[in-house]
């Protein structure tokens, strides 16, 4: 297979990755979150309390609409930043997630103008279940180079020059935007403080709960392990490593305490999704080899995470002296 087919496979992957993201996103929105008024983060967040603050005569201004302005402006902001590789499929992304907001806001709303609550009086469990799913949906984005637009724009930005997660930026963007809609549960939906209050609570948790989906998944996608292997096979399962998983091998020396035998150890460092594969290929070589394996917080460098902290450049003349 040529580079080039290969490429545009992994890019149509990519897209069909987002695309059923964005699906799960637009379920988990309106169809757990937007009938029972509940608030959350991000340009969807700010549509929402838009669509809230004027539908008090059953004719709020779709999401949809909201949605689309708000992104086309952050877009222009980032694009020099970003590039146009990410920004086209965050461009995608914004055009389909407007499309089936605005289907999906027509399904779920009755012939009365109002929104069907699928789980009855149960706003709290259909909160969890719609984060859930919005969190998860995110993190399926992300991870296939994509973005949703809106504040997940700024999160990529931060991320791109800065060792903070994705979760942690959005969790302060979002405590502004559900905040900001106290005053609109009050003045323009004549709610009750105690019930604006229950809002606010409400939204804090879905920020909590999505942003938690979030970092989970992305997390989990990318966990690293370390192994250490103990085989007087250990040139079979190296050669093997580095041929069929293409991953380096570092091959220690030991010496054993009780036999007094020197010993070579190999230490490899791999995706936690790598594992199954690395144990069937050392298995199938030294069924007897000793095997660790063990959870590492952070892999940096070449093939795994790319270290994002700032470093100081001296002046030229204090590098002379």
């Amino acid at each position: 297979m040529t580079i080039e087919r290969r490429n545009i496979l992994n890019e149509t992957k990519d897209y069909i990755y987002i695309t059923l993201g964005l699906l799960l996103y637009t379920i988990g929105w309106t169809v757990f979150l937007l009938p029972y008024e509940i608030v959350t983060g991000g340009v969807t967040g700010i549509s929402a309390i838009i669509f809230y603050a004027t539908n008090a005569n059953g004719h709020g201004i779709p999401i949809m609409y909201s949605y689309f302005i708000i992104n086309a402006i952050l877009l222009v902001l980032a694009l020099k930043i970003l590039g146009w590789r990410f920004l086209m499929k965050t461009i995608y992304a914004i055009l389909m997630l407007s499309l089936m907001l605005g289907v999906a806001q027509d399904v779920v709303t009755d012939e009365n103008g109002k929104m069907v609550q699928l789980l009855g009086d149960q706003d709290f469990m259909s909160l969890i279940i719609g984060c859930c799913m919005t969190g998860t949906s995110l993190a399926i984005v992300f991870l296939h180079n994509g973005s949703t637009g809106g504040t997940d724009i700024v999160a990529a930005i931060v991320n791109k020059y800065h060792n903070m997660s994705l979760g942690t930026v959005l969790i302060f963007v979002d405590l502004f935007i559900i905040g900001s809609s106290f005053p609109m549960f009050i003045f323009a939906r004549d709610y009750a403080t105690i019930d604006a209050l229950h809002k606010i609570v409400f939204g804090l948790c879905t920020m909590v709960v999505e942003n938690f989906m979030l970092d989970y998944v992305m997390n989990a996608r990318r966990e690293s392990v370390q192994f250490f292997i103990f085989s007087k096979k250990y040139q079979e399962i190296a050669n093997a490593i580095g041929t069929e998983m293409q991953h380096g091998v570092t091959i220690l020396d030991g010496h054993g305490w009780y036999s007094g035998a020197d010993v070579k150890v190999l230490c490899i460092l791999a995706r936690k999704r790598e594992s199954v594969m690395m144990f069937r290929l050392i298995k199938s070589i030294d069924p007897n080899a000793f095997v660790s394996q063990s959870s590492v917080i952070g892999v940096y460098g070449e093939g795994f995470d790319e270290m994002k902290v700032k470093v100081e450049v001296k002046d030229n003349k204090e590098n002379e002296k």
